[in-house]
């Protein structure tokens, strides 16, 4: 069964339900908060950290491999 991704303005619904922001995800994930922004902003997600802050947001399937 695969994981339904969710869209860009689902996550940001989630921190705002959860009273989260999005620097805070991205330190205690070890991700620079401005990558974070700018994947959850649209740029794309290819490679590295903005990889890794997609596929932890749930809105790309791929594998993370530090």
């Amino acid at each position: 069964m695969e994981k339904k991704l969710k869209t860009r303005e689902e996550v940001l619904e989630e921190f705002a339900r959860k009273g989260i922001s999005v620097s805070k995800w991205a330190k205690e994930r070890g991700l620079h908060p401005a990558v974070v922004h700018g994947v959850l902003k649209g740029r794309k997600a290819r490679i590295g950290q903005s990889h890794k802050a997609a596929v932890l947001l749930g809105i790309k399937d791929g594998e993370i491999v530090d």
